[in-house]
């Protein structure tokens, strides 16, 4: 019989039991299962207790429920505080993942602001620190050698809005002075923009030019060439695990070679914290003892953009040997004006470079920094940002990269490190089963009986083999 759709009596009530079960993700419920287990919504709310009033209003939103949110977003791969909650407020199964019931509606994009808000930078370093000792505790131990680089990432704010440091003057009104300069007496918008397309050497400049909705944006020239306003984003990744050991969001016109040091010394003050459990300020209160057993990063590659002599020193006299390329000079230095430390300092990268660990520190820097961009700004959602301020940017970039490394942790535990690989478990099964049969066919037609055996068998075994592992890492629920 034909089913038809009835509007609900508006006094229908149902009994929460006789509610059908939320549709179960596997991804989702096995990230739940591996965060309950380490502990996390304690953490979170004894963290986040000092920044609300203690028996005063309503109760708020659970730390850890605004923190998966954050989470879910990189997982689906949306930038933006609406999508997020919209996404939440739709999906039963992100419902389930964030622990809340079904009659309770999930928190909306205003009130993940307001929570950001009161929760200072401190709180979701000590999350991304949790989460690097989570990956610790699952067997992901990272190295001595990190690569480092970074990327811009596109600022909330539009060019055409940016005015004048000296005069305040928008756009518009810097091309009437320049055409009024010219000669051009009251010019139309179409004349202004023929007067612009035509002028020559037109440059902007962050010393003369800003942007009054975003002050702490620059203005930048993007990877495809595009000229907007962003901020950099840089990753001190571990090349052994490819855990990201800390992402430092800074304003775009900061050179690389000004922000090497400070991206590697914040990577070792989470190693650090990560590993003992206590922050940086106890470890130095109990002496050298306690730090002894740490784990000290020794190595950074990086492209050759960092290198300056002065960042070298820096680096060789916080203990950190560098691996940096040197760009092609015209001439030879000068060092004679210069302090001894940054000809020692220099020399003694130009001979690490020449050897063959720095060529191959350089291929996995190249591969394993420029994969953390890829998942976090691509597919993460997290190349535009959709906040204004250097602190609000630098808040939820650091949560886009702590839900990288829980991908990370997730890929080790469960075998897919995000809920869309599990679209791609049937495929692969279907392509291995099909060539199979296309195998044993074409060996059917050559006649060859004994060379049939051993490929049909070998071909058996890989799939049997293979289907085995995806059945022991995945566990889906007949729900």
């Amino acid at each position: 019989m034909l089913g038809r759709r009835l509007p609900p009596p508006p006094d229908l009530l149902i009994a929460l039991k006789d509610l059908p079960p939320p549709p179960a993700n596997p991804f989702y419920e096995r990230l739940n299962t591996v965060l309950d287990e380490a502990g996390f919504e304690p953490f979170v709310e004894d963290l986040c207790r000092p920044y609300y009033a203690d028996g005063f209003g309503r109760p708020g939103v659970p730390p850890g429920v605004y923190f998966r949110m954050l989470f879910f977003g990189y997982f689906e791969g949306l930038g933006s505080q609406r999508a997020i909650a919209w996404h939440c407020a739709d999906g039963r199964s992100a419902q389930a993942f964030l622990g809340l019931p079904p009659h309770k509606a999930t928190p909306d994009h205003s009130s993940l602001t307001k929570i950001r808000l009161r929760l200072p930078d401190s709180v979701h370093e000590q999350v991304f620190v949790f989460v690097l000792k989570l990956a610790e505790d699952n067997g992901l131990l990272p190295g001595k050698t990190v690569g480092v680089d970074s990327t811009l990432l596109e600022a909330n704010g539009a060019m055409k809005t940016i005015v004048r440091r000296d005069s305040g003057d928008d756009w518009k009104g810097y091309l009437r002075q320049l055409a009024a300069e010219a000669g051009l007496d009251n010019p139309s918008d179409e004349d202004l923009r023929r007067f612009d397309r035509q002028r020559k050497d037109k440059k902007v400049s962050n010393d003369e030019w800003t942007s009054p909705s975003d002050p702490d944006s620059r203005i930048a020239k993007m990877k495809d060439g595009t000229t907007h306003l962003a901020y950099k984003a840089e990753h001190v990744v571990d090349l052994q695990t490819e855990l990201v050991l800390a992402a430092v969001v800074y304003p775009a016109d900061q050179p690389d070679s000004a922000t090497l040091l400070t991206s590697v010394v914040t990577a070792q003050v989470y190693l650090m914290e990560a590993e003992s459990g206590t922050s940086v300020a106890e470890l130095a209160a109990a002496g050298e003892a306690a730090v002894g057993e740490l784990t000290v990063l020794e190595e950074a590659a990086a492209d050759k953009g960092y290198h300056k002599a002065e960042t070298l020193a820096d680096c060789a006299a916080a203990g950190v040997r560098t691996y940096i390329p040197e760009a092609r000079r015209p001439q030879e230095r000068v060092w004679t004006d210069k302090p001894a430390a940054w000809e020692r300092a220099y020399r003694n990268n130009r001979r690490r470079v020449g050897g063959s660990r720095s060529k191959r520190l350089q291929k996995l820097r190249s591969e394993k920094v420029e994969r953390t961009f890829a998942h976090v700004c691509e597919t993460g959602g997290g190349r535009r940002s959709w906040l204004r301020g250097l602190l609000k940017v630098g808040k939820r970039y650091l949560m886009q990269v702590a839900g990288h490394n829980l991908g990370i942790i997730m890929r080790r535990v469960f075998g897919k490190g995000t809920p869309r690989g599990l679209q791609g478990v049937r495929p692969v099964v279907l392509t291995w089963l099909r060539g199979w049969w296309r195998t044993r066919r074409h060996v059917a037609a050559s006649g060859s009986a004994t060379r049939g055996r051993e490929i049909c068998g070998s071909v058996t075994g890989y799939i049997f083999l293979a289907t085995r592992d995806v059945a022991e890492n995945l566990t889906f629920s007949t729900g």
